[in-house]
């Protein structure tokens, strides 16, 4: 696709890091190549970006499992959540995320929490350790690794500049989103109709196309596959989130194994809810969609 402009850099960090980027590309950029190369390195780095908080997180589960010192006066999982709300505070005061994001942070901390009361109590999932910052069996913490899914998602929509084709009418997203997360919910009880709302997931957005922004040009992919792969990240993270000993699976308690696979099937569902969130906080801005 044609390159476009890039947006103005909102405040000093993003010029800065605007401004290492022309350096760059006027230094290393030679022919197709070497524009080729410099495109996917920029599309890592925007996707790190896009990952910090959840990367962070992520680092502070390992790095507490490995080091967090025995018999300390503070749990291992009330410092999570007091680390975790240091990070937002000082993402919030230099800029790396916006207002915007924070209040959907906001919105899938509680929505994960909701679920995380629920699931905890049907035995899903436990928490093997004890802390004060919980709410029943549920540490504070979880609402975070939600958020960093949430947090993701906004930042992700804003760094890559999407814009959507063929893009699905909002009341048919949310009426989706509703009846996943009501099932997550029901099928304690009730048939589980995961398979059908794969199904509508297709149906629905089987058309729809995401246009992102690399570097310069806009690519294209069909957004079910991004919603794959997103899953299929988190899925990853999951693992090493249980293998820190964060949570835990029947099946786990006495020593890890990976997480099943089935649960990849929960992460793709859950991005469909993480989507539309994003997608009613930005109100799918008509200037972000084509037909």
């Amino acid at each position: 696709m044609k390159p476009t402009p890039s947006p103005p850099p909102a405040n000093a960090l993003q010029r800065r890091l605007h401004a290492a980027r022309a350096a760059l590309h006027a230094r290393w950029v030679r022919g197709p190549v070497s524009q080729a190369a410099f495109e996917f390195l920029a599309f890592g780095i925007k996707q790190a970006w896009a990952c910090l908080f959840g990367g962070a997180m992520l680092g502070l589960l390992m790095l507490t499992f490995l080091f967090y010192p025995d018999g300390a006066l503070l749990s291992r999982y009330d410092f999570l959540v007091l680390a975790a709300v240091a990070i937002q505070v000082t993402m919030l005061l230099t800029g790396l995320e916006t207002w915007e994001e924070a209040r959907i942070i906001l919105v899938f901390h509680v929505v994960g929490t909701i679920m995380e009361l629920f699931k905890t109590h049907a035995g899903s999932w436990i928490y093997p350790e004890d802390s004060y910052l919980r709410i029943g069996a549920v540490p504070l913490f979880s609402g975070f690794m939600y958020a960093a899914v949430g947090s993701y998602l906004a930042r992700v929509w804003r760094i890559f500049a999407f814009r959507f084709t063929h893009f699905p009418p909002l009341w048919l997203q949310g009426l989706l989103a509703v009846t996943i997360y009501v099932n997550f919910f029901a099928h304690h009880w009730l048939s589980d109709i995961r398979l059908v709302l794969f199904a509508a997931t297709v149906l629905i957005y089987g058309r729809c196309w995401v246009q992102f922004r690399p570097d310069e040009a806009y690519r294209r992919m069909p957004l079910v596959v991004g919603f794959l792969l997103v899953a299929l990240f988190i899925w990853f993270a999951e693992n090493l989130g249980t293998f820190a000993r964060a949570w835990a699976y029947p099946g786990q308690e006495d020593g890890w194994e990976m997480v099943s696979l089935a649960k990849l099937g929960s992460w793709y569902l859950l991005m469909i809810i993480s989507f539309v969130l994003v997608a009613t906080v930005h109100r799918a801005r008509p200037a972000m969609l084509t037909r």
